[in-house]
């Protein structure tokens, strides 16, 4: 008898602690939710998130291929130097980003003989850069849980936050009233890799961007038929490239279904970026793709008018259908790993309306000299669902939302709850 109470005793025990585990577990957020706005001056997307101790709001300049995230020095009084004789800097110099560590191995070092563990810190929009200082810092997001989506979201705290501080002479060029820029590329220090690594969830984030009010969310997407439709294109990487930037492979180029006359070598990678305003293309591309877009407008018996800078190719707005919020222009496919995978730019997407009369080709000359010859900017990545899955190296893209009778805004507001005035 008693060796069966014994071990009723353990069982209850260990159930008990399993669910006491569970219940733990099951306060973690499966999703953090960042709301996104466009500056309309920049052109630039800043996020909103919560810093420092006490938390005061800061506003960042959203940089798809950015390396971590870094403010102002002065932004914050709360942050901590992280010596460069630290666990954290070992990491973060280990992981290949650039910068000293300051610090000889063996070598005991006194609170007062602290050296910062240094990062090359740049904004990516000017290209000015300068060494900044890694360093430590509360910060508080949304988080949400798929799990129970009717609970909208709650407020979620990462105590020892890693990231770059600089001098504030590299917020020349950004928006103004931002504190620095939000860099989600691919490294271990970056926000998506952090959030992952706090809160265990997948190493994924998707993008959601608009004219107006977008989002940044990390882990896992809601399962609404938008994001369970997504198609799927590799990640690629290349020496040559900066690793922590995302690139997809592209195939060939067509304008209403038809295809341009371009070196598949001279296409090569997308890159995908936020701090482009608009798509440049190598000039060689450029001058094909010009030619071709506007032979198809033509034959859509679209007008064309004197080009307004920085734009090449302008159409008189007059005469132009629409369907829904769609104008009716000539459709451009990326072709991406086959001719079944296709990133489709409709309209509201190629179309950039610089005035009541008139419409402009929202591509650019890149150059000849361009590193990549496609850099697809921000203005062809709004009202598009984006999924970059670190995990499978695997980007997930959406058609249009505006062609489904929804946005970026309407989408994510509703499935997390997200009131605009938090916007």
């Amino acid at each position: 008898m008693a060796s069966s109470f014994r071990i009723l005793l353990l069982l209850g025990s260990f159930l008990f602690l399993v669910h006491q585990f569970h219940a733990q577990f099951s306060l973690l957020p499966t999703s953090v939710v960042l709301p996104v706005t466009k500056d309309l001056a920049t052109l630039q997307y800043v996020a909103k998130m919560d810093h420092g101790t006490p938390l005061v709001p800061m506003n960042l300049v959203v940089d798809l291929g950015g390396p971590f995230l870094w403010t102002d020095c002065t932004f914050s009084a709360s942050n901590r130097l992280v010596s460069s004789c630290s666990m954290q800097c070992s990491k973060v110099r280990g992981s290949g980003l650039e910068g000293k560590q300051n610090c000889k191995t063996g070598t005991w070092v006194s609170s007062h003989q602290l050296k910062s563990c240094d990062l090359s810190t740049q904004n990516s929009i000017t290209l000015s850069g300068i060494s900044g200082e890694l360093v430590e810092d509360v910060i508080a997001v949304r988080s949400a849980d798929e799990s129970n989506p009717s609970s909208g979201s709650s407020i979620t705290t990462i105590s020892n936050f890693l990231y770059s501080c600089a001098t504030s002479f590299l917020l020349n060029g950004l928006a103004s009233g931002v504190h620095g820029m939000l860099g989600l590329g691919r490294t271990i220090i970056a926000l998506p890799s952090q959030v992952s690594a706090t809160f265990g969830m997948p190493r994924k984030f998707a993008t959601c961007l608009s004219s107006s009010d977008g989002v940044i969310l990390i882990g896992n997407l809601p399962g609404n038929p938008i994001s369970m439709s997504l198609v799927y294109t590799p990640l690629v990487t290349s020496p040559s490239r900066n690793p922590q930037e995302y690139f997809i492979k592209v195939k060939s180029i067509k304008i209403n279904s038809k295809r341009l006359s371009l070196n598949r070598e001279v296409i090569g990678v997308a890159k995908i970026s936020t701090v482009v305003p608009y798509t440049t293309l190598e000039s060689s591309i450029y001058s094909t793709f010009v030619k071709a877009y506007l032979k198809a407008a033509t034959f859509m018996n679209m007008t064309r008018v004197a080009p307004v800078a920085p734009f090449g190719l302008c159409f008189s707005s007059k005469g132009i259908g629409k369907t829904l919020l769609e104008p009716l222009v000539p459709t451009i496919d990326l072709v991406l790993q086959s001719e079944m995978v296709k990133w489709r730019i409709q309209g509201r997407n190629s179309l950039v309306p610089v005035n009541d009369d008139v419409m402009c080709l929202g591509f650019l000359d890149g150059g000849s000299n361009s590193d990549t010859s496609i850099v697809l900017g921000g203005f062809q990545l709004e009202d598009v669902l984006l999924e970059f899955d670190l995990g499978s190296s695997m980007l997930g893209f959406s058609s249009s939302l505006l062609m489904k009778e929804t946005s970026c805004s309407k989408l994510m507001m509703a499935e997390y709850s997200m009131p605009r005035e938090s916007l």
